[in-house]
């Protein structure tokens, strides 16, 4: 068996070497390691949200404080920052979100489908970029676009990772855990 790519470290270590000091996050499986990269890391705060929409707030208040901030979330939690999003627009702060997917090929929860198939139209509505990864290995790259354009052009860029890519899960694993 093939080792399994590690997107979640290239990630980390594109965000480390493009300065982002804040990481904002509402746990999940998708994003565990990732999450887990940033937590150790002393130069970065790991803050984890309640709610996706925080995150918005936290990303304004680390740009207006001098730091760089990241958004780590799963697609189902893009619907709560619709309203919040139009911040992102009116005040031309930099963004960066990576969504873990859900509701793709495979999913075994009905509930995750529909917010799964409008994620990247909803952010494109609301100004975001969108740059989807379908693969592990192209992950890192698209991170490293999006973080040029959200620092260096101050514009709103989101990264979907496939659910292929973080794996999809079946109900027995869910009801076993």
């Amino acid at each position: 068996m093939l080792p399994k790519h590690d997107w979640p470290g290239e990630v980390y270590r594109e965000l480390s070497a493009a300065a982002v000091r804040v990481v904002g996050y509402v746990p999940d499986a998708g994003h565990k390691r990732l999450i887990e990269l940033c937590q150790a890391d002393r130069m970065m705060k790991a803050v984890p949200l309640t709610t996706e929409e925080e995150g918005i707030g936290l990303a304004a208040g680390a740009w207006l404080g001098g730091l760089r901030c990241a958004l780590l979330m799963q697609s189902s939690g893009v619907g709560n920052l619709v309203n919040a999003l139009g911040m992102v627009k009116v005040c031309r702060f930099p963004l960066l979100i990576i969504v873990t997917m859900r509701g793709e090929a495979g999913e075994f929860n009905p509930w995750q489908v529909p917010m799964g198939q409008a994620t990247a139209r909803v952010l494109e509505t609301m100004g975001v970029a969108v740059r989807q990864a379908g693969e592990a290995q192209t992950v890192a790259a698209h991170v490293h676009a999006a973080l040029r354009i959200a620092f260096h052009a101050q514009g709103a860029e989101a990264v979907l990772v496939a659910q292929q890519v973080i794996g999809i899960k079946s109900f027995q694993e869910q009801t076993n855990q």
